[in-house]
């Protein structure tokens, strides 16, 4: 008999349940198919022990949160007695008391938390006075809605944007019962830093934070005579979205059901992202390896992820060079359907509605960058998440899981495995090295993958070599992974040549617009298999193997990387203030018609001494009798971080790498003309 095996176990409700590095007991409890009412615990972020629904009666111990007690050899734990169904459901009432309680029209009805255990746990009513006023909506940012009116203070939102993504845009303010997450200094969401991911909304048990609904949007558009309606699928998406129907994860056939879906919801033609992943690899990847010959702008990371980006922009400005200058797959679709379609379908380009479907939130406000439109037309007219496409094909009446499979329109259709692989980590490293293998030596792969820079730690270093050149790359995804590999590029510690970045937990596939999931990680790695078993199903694997992107280049991109190329499928980034108009006066007196200087103190501009120079500009005021003429004001950002110190002096006049006494010539000719 194994003694150490029966010491090394507990009791769960008379079952014994043997210990095996589970951190706690709720994990223990979980273990045994025990299915305990929780709001705060999420197995990627710390323990909270907040929402005290998790509690369980230990013998000799008493009533103790399961979440925040470890595990012991010999405890005996009951999970139902009647104090613990009691304490619950008043925990229960005393949240839906301070809750808006309009289920039918919250956007997370279908799958709120608080819902669910009002249900289960038999609350029929409500013996409690609500303290809480109602608060304004917050629809601020064009990917999140924040209704602080369903909060129920799990902190799941908050850890996650600290833990994981490292930014911290959100945060508890307050106490007692006027305690709440709110953005920081009280702005608008849309105000702050945050970089749109989503994920606080994929972690918020209730409809406080939700993605951004354009919904009705697409619905008009399909409506209207006038316009010509498009979309486009990411492969994330498919292999996803049959969870919100019951479905196994996707493959071939879930696919197939998507095209067709689109297509009775009256959308004229269905394209696939992964057609535009393929062109994306042939262009950065020829900029990899032309900066890796040349030696210039290394490491290389790459631009797919528009949480990434605007991250990088805000935090990382002087990196941005590194950045690639590729735009997404969304957006390469979105820019060739701009130019080529209208022609094609004797339609005005202005009438012309692309429409993406994406697992992510942050595609919205990529959609909406100024870089991506033309003569006032987005390249991208609207981004529905997998939920909110699954939400209009239940409008519809759609039996999803009984539709025949329809297929992807031609030319932009068509993609090999390496742009399917995209929506997973490692996915794009992978895809780049299929076509930088053959590209460097001439020589057919006869096996394309590369297990190499496959896997699920949040930091994966890789070394590939060929051809007798040793590539060496780095693959992140979660923010807060991505800033520390970004210090080390930053203090030349990261000899890495090419760095992939997901904003997101396992890349797209863990996205903050994929459907609700109670355990994201085990779910996530299902998504990503089913991505690779999609991959092994196609005939080709390598995007130069794509005969319709090849097309495109020979009819209309010319060269690779070319002057045609560059307009149509690359970009540029800049520096992003990391919140809205922000300034701290610094006169005694209020002003009354003054001149005012407005100087940067914002990370980049402080670390070129823009305290030392707002303090000299300050004392040259007091010296010369200036305050009743002159205010002086800090700022914390003009999105000028290149040319830092920055200095504005009046409505309108920027000063770059300003110094002080060019900051004061100009003070002078402006008082001189007043």
């Amino acid at each position: 008999m194994n003694t150490t095996a029966q010491t090394n176990t507990l009791t769960i409700d008379g079952r014994e349940i043997a210990i095996e590095g589970e951190r706690n007991l709720l994990e223990l409890i979980r273990k045994a198919e025990i299915d305990l009412p929780t709001f705060c615990y999420h197995s990627d972020l710390s323990v909270y022990g907040a929402c005290r629904l998790c509690l369980v009666d230990v013998e000799g111990r008493g009533i103790q949160g399961a979440c925040s007690t470890p595990p012991e050899a010999g405890l005996k734990i009951r999970t139902q007695t009647a104090e613990l169904r009691e304490i619950r459901q008043i925990t229960v009432e005393l949240l839906l008391a301070n809750h808006d309680q309009r289920c039918p029209t919250c956007p997370k009805s279908s799958a709120c938390q608080l819902q669910d255990l009002a249900r289960r746990l038999g609350v029929q009513g409500v013996r409690f006075k609500p303290v809480h006023e109602p608060e304004p909506i917050d629809r601020s940012s064009p990917s999140i809605v924040r209704d602080p009116n369903k909060c129920v203070l799990c902190g799941d939102c908050v850890r996650f944007c600290d833990e994981i993504q490292g930014i911290g845009a959100i945060d508890f303010a307050y106490r007692g019962h006027q305690a709440a997450v709110i953005p920081a200094f009280g702005r608008a969401l849309g105000e702050v830093e945050c970089v749109n991911c989503g994920q606080c909304a994929a972690v918020c048990p209730t409809g406080a934070l939700s993605p951004r609904s354009e919904v009705d949007e697409v619905w008009a558009a399909l409506s209207d005579p006038s316009k010509t309606v498009v979309a486009q699928i990411a492969p994330a998406v498919r292999v996803a979205i049959g969870e919100s129907f019951g479905m196994e994860y996707g493959g071939p056939e879930t696919t197939g059901k998507v095209v067709a879906a689109l297509k009775r919801l009256g959308f004229d033609a269905v394209y696939d992202t992964s057609w535009s992943a393929d062109l994306t690899v042939i262009e950065e990847a020829n900029e990899f390896i032309r900066r890796k010959q040349q030696g210039k702008n290394l490491p290389q990371f790459t631009s797919c992820c528009p949480g990434w980006v605007k991250f990088a922009e805000q935090y990382f400005p002087d990196l941005l060079g590194n950045l690639s200058t590729c735009r997404s797959p969304q957006q390469m679709l979105g820019s060739l359907a701009k130019e080529l379609l209208p022609a094609q379908m004797n339609v005005d380009r202005k009438n012309l509605v692309v429409v993406s479907i994406m697992p992510c939130t942050a595609k919205k406000f990529e959609a909406r960058r100024a870089e991506f439109a033309r003569d006032g037309v987005a390249d991208v007219d609207h981004v529905l998440t997998t939920q909110e496409l699954a939400r209009m094909i239940e409008e519809a009446g759609i039996r999803f899981a009984r539709l025949g499979p329809e297929s992807f329109d031609m030319p932009m259709g068509f993609k090999t495995g390496a742009g399917v692989i995209f929506g997973n980590s490692g996915g794009v490293s992978e895809a780049v090295l299929r076509y930088a293998a053959e590209k460097l030596t001439g020589q057919k792969l006869a096996n394309p993958d590369f297990h190499a820079v496959r896997g699920e730690e949040g930091v994966r270093f890789a070394t590939v070599a060929i051809d007798g050149m040793h590539l060496k790359l780095a693959i992140v995804h979660g923010l807060r992974n991505a800033r520390e590999i970004a210090e080390q590029v930053r203090r030349g510690e990261c000899d890495a040549d090419l760095i992939e970045v997901m904003a997101c937990p396992g890349g797209c596939v863990g996205g903050a617009g994929q459907p609700v999931t109670r355990r994201p990680a085990d779910t996530r790695r299902q998504r990503t298999a089913s991505l690779y078993n999609a991959d092994k199903a196609l005939d080709l694997h390598k995007s130069q193997e794509n005969h319709f992107v090849e097309q495109c280049y020979r009819q209309h991109l010319g060269e690779v990387n070319g002057r045609e190329a560059h307009r149509l499928l690359h970009t540029h980034y800049h520096a992003r203030r990391r919140i809205g108009d922000q300034e701290i006066n610094l006169a005694d007196r209020p002003a009354q018609n003054k001149l005012k200087v407005k100087v940067c103190v914002g990370t980049n501009c402080f670390v070129k001494s823009s305290q030392s120079l707002l303090r000299r500009l300050m004392e040259h005021v007091e010296e010369n009798l200036w305050q009743d003429k002159v205010e002086i004001a800090a700022s914390f950002c003009f999105e000028n971080c290149e040319g830092g110190p920055t200095v504005v002096i009046g409505s309108d006049k920027v000063l770059s790498r300003c110094t002080f006494e060019a900051a004061v010539k100009e003070i002078e000719a402006m008082l001189e003309t007043r």
